[in-house]
């Protein structure tokens, strides 16, 4: 695991991120704990009385798109940003509609200065610019998460590969 800037999981782990709004964007192949690592990061913030929410991308993209068909869209943006720590799973792994593009920035946006949000990926971030597509967009929403991040990349064997071993 390589932690950028050179942090430890005890300094994450303190919460501290989620005082000063900061993000935590986590990347690695498939298996090797990020959901893991996400959850137990929000555990940890939720015990020391922070709210949390998560959610994977796409469940996050099909819930805004039926508030957008009930008129709810802009109370689900509020109550997506209400929580101080939001997780983002499985970011990049399937392809996004543009009108996704621009709701998952809406929801980075409306978080930006409000809370921290924790982003997994299989993607390395130097992709997620032109997996967005959009480039406006892309360049929006990647200074808003980018530069507030720690980033941290899972390396090593499939941590299912390894239990079925055993």
């Amino acid at each position: 695991m390589t932690l950028t800037p050179p942090l430890t999981l005890v300094s994450l782990a303190s919460g501290e991120y989620v005082i000063k709004g900061q993000n935590i964007l986590i990347t690695g192949a498939t298996g090797t704990g990020k959901s893991f690592l996400a959850q137990a990061l929000a555990k940890q913030a939720i015990f020391e009385g922070y709210s949390a929410r998560y959610y994977r991308v796409t469940r996050l993209l099909e819930e805004i798109k039926l508030a957008r068909l009930d008129g709810s869209y802009t109370k689900a943006l509020a109550r997506i940003s209400k929580h101080a720590l939001l997780i983002l799973d499985d970011f990049g792994v399937s392809n996004l509609k543009p009108d996704e593009v621009n709701d998952l920035f809406e929801v980075i946006e409306e978080r930006t200065l409000s809370g921290s949000t924790i982003i997994t990926a299989q993607l390395p971030v130097k992709e997620w610019h032109a997996y967005l597509g959009n480039e406006t967009i892309a360049d929006a929403m990647m200074d808003r998460l980018i530069y507030s991040a720690h980033r941290v990349e899972m390396k090593g064997e499939s941590m299912r590969k390894m239990l079925a071993l055993q």
